[in-house]
C-alpha cells in the first residue's frame, strides 16, 4: 500500500464523530481529524478501517453507529478490512512482552505493520509502543 494509505486509530474517529475538543485550548481534535480526512480524500488517498475499529465504535457509540458504518461504506476513500488470524497473533504476543496497552492497541500496530501503513492515533502510549514497528502520526502532523 501506499505512503497515500493510512490506519485510524478508534480514538481519531471518536474524535470526529463525538466532536471531541476544547476549542479554548487551541483547535479541538475533532476538526483536526475531519480536515487530515478531507486532505485524504482530495489527495486521491485511502483510510483503513478494521473490523476491530468497528467493534470499538459500536461499543463507543451504539445507536450512532449504523450511521457511521454507512459513511464508511459509502465514502470512497475508505475501505474496510478484516483483521487476521497473524494479526491476532503477533498482537498476543506483544500483549504478553509488554502488557502496557489493550489488546485492541496491539491489534491496530499489527494490523498496520501487516499492511506496512503509517498509524494515525492520538493515543501517546499507543504511539511510543507503535514507533518502535511503524510509523506513527497525529492528524494534525500530517496537515499542510
Amino acid at each position: 500500500m501506499s505512503q497515500k494509505t493510512h490506519y485510524v486509530d478508534t480514538c481519531i474517529w471518536l474524535n470526529l464523530f463525538k466532536k471531541e475538543g476544547d476549542e479554548t485550548k487551541g483547535v479541538p481534535y475533532w476538526k483536526h481529524a475531519k480536515d487530515f480526512f478531507e486532505q485524504v480524500k482530495e489527495n486521491n488517498g485511502l483510510l483503513i478501517v478494521s473490523t476491530i475499529t468497528l467493534k470499538e465504535l459500536t461499543f463507543k457509540l451504539g445507536d450512532k453507529f449504523n450511521d457511521i458504518k454507512s459513511f464508511f461504506q459509502e465514502s470512497g476513500f475508505i475501505n474496510i478490512i478484516k483483521t487476521t488470524p497473524e494479526d491476532y497473533n503477533q498482537a498476543r504476543q506483544w500483549e504478553q512482552e509488554h502488557q502496557l496497552l489493550s489488546f485492541y492497541d496491539y491489534l491496530h500496530v499489527a494490523i498496520a505493520k501487516r499492511l506496512n501503513v503509517p498509524l494515525i492515533t492520538r493515543d501517546r502510549d499507543l504511539m511510543e509502543f507503535a514507533q518502535e514497528h511503524v510509523k506513527v502520526f497525529r492528524p494534525e502532523d500530517l496537515l499542510r
